[in-house]
């Protein structure tokens, strides 16, 4: 049996989710992924996190392309509207791609960057990460298993209280409630009913606060299926932090809070017939099994999924409600298969990580 070499990574952007997450996830991940380099303008961050895990280089973003020729795959966790230009841009240097949720801003973007990795040709997987948690996966099976009856709906509801200046607040980066953390309940909905939406309709609200002027406050979504399934849920910017989801169906119900969190345990209770059982778990790595899985897809030439099909449906999905927001109307979708399922590979479940000593960044939320 062949020995393969690791995998060579390179984290693009060391904002919060790269020092809390992605970087401890190569602890986890050593049986065949490999992080040698980051990537920052912020000469600090560069110093101190190259020094903490013993790297072998650090770049400043003008250099990027000397990076690439240190590594064989980037995880990309730049600002949303980053994504597209870096995706391009690795691909073009026959570097794979593991980009951060949402794939880009535009469905424009999001097939520059699947024609550039199809032409390169090398992987492209979007980053999430709940796909690889076991017990969401779980949570999903038994929807599906027909223990629920007919499934009828998806309510959830996601929401924070976002930093002033943090960037998820800015146009121009990409900021947004559906780009942030709408994506994934479209996504759960989506992967739930195994079915995509023929029509969406949102409204967006904004009470006036001045931090949050450029993008939307709080925005109220519905998703329907032509199969006569519906999705509706809430995201905020501005409320407390809620994190939860409700499958409903004509027996039973599952409901999972918190449903979307990295930094915590998971949990989700199951009623059927008025009884009640629950199943939860302590805070796991859901960032390691994401290397391992696309190091795997590399070295064995395979497919990954989510790949960069499943990341434009969902920016679809987003420009189609934001849409539907402005025009205060209805907006239909095009139809759009699903080629890829997730697979038993991708349940892959590794200890939770200690959150390390933060360098000149904090959490988006107070």
């Amino acid at each position: 049996m062949p020995v393969h070499k690791p995998i060579r990574y390179a984290v693009v952007g060391l904002g919060h989710i790269a020092q809390v997450a992605v970087l401890p996830a190569f602890a986890h991940a050593r049986r065949n992924s490999k992080l040698v380099a980051v990537v920052s303008n912020d000469r600090t961050k560069r110093r101190e996190l190259s020094k903490r895990y013993r790297l072998e280089h650090a770049f400043p973003y003008d250099q990027f392309e000397d990076c690439l020729n240190e590594v064989d795959a980037v995880y990309i966790a730049l600002p949303n509207s980053m994504h597209a230009e870096y995706t391009v841009r690795a691909a073009k240097a026959g570097v794979h791609v593991l980009c951060e949720k949402p794939m880009a801003v535009t469905v424009r973007e999001c097939r520059q960057m699947i024609d550039a990795c199809r032409r390169a040709p090398v992987k492209l997987m979007i980053a999430y990460r709940l796909h690889f948690e076991t017990l969401n996966l779980a949570a999903m099976d038994l929807a599906r298993s027909g223990q629920l009856g007919e499934l009828k709906f998806f309510a959830s509801s996601f929401s924070m209280t976002v930093r002033r200046g943090d960037i998820r607040t800015k146009r121009k980066y990409g900021g947004g409630t559906l780009y942030d953390i709408g994506v994934y309940c479209i996504n759960a909905a989506r992967n739930l009913f195994r079915a995509e939406p023929t029509e969406v309709s949102a409204v967006s609200i904004n009470s006036g606060l001045k931090s949050l002027a450029e993008i939307d406050e709080t925005t109220a979504a519905t998703l329907r299926f032509s199969d006569e399934h519906v999705a509706t849920f809430i995201t905020s910017f501005n409320a407390a932090d809620v994190a939860a989801y409700r499958i409903v169906g004509t027996k039973g119900h599952v409901h999972a809070d918190p449903a979307y969190e990295y930094a915590e345990g998971l949990e989700y209770s199951v009623t059927i017939d008025g009884r009640t059982r629950t199943k939860r778990v302590g805070k796991r790595d859901q960032f390691a099994p994401e290397l391992l899985y696309f190091s795997d897809c590399i070295l064995n030439d395979t497919q990954p999924e989510p790949s960069g099909e499943e990341g434009l449906q969902d920016v679809r999905i987003v420009e189609a409600l934001y849409d539907s927001a402005r025009r205060e109307r209805p907006v239909a979708i095009r139809p759009f298969e699903k080629r890829l399922r997730p697979t038993s590979k991708q349940r892959i479940s590794r200890p939770g990580v200690k959150k390390p000593d933060l360098v000149k960044v904090q959490s988006a939320s107070r």
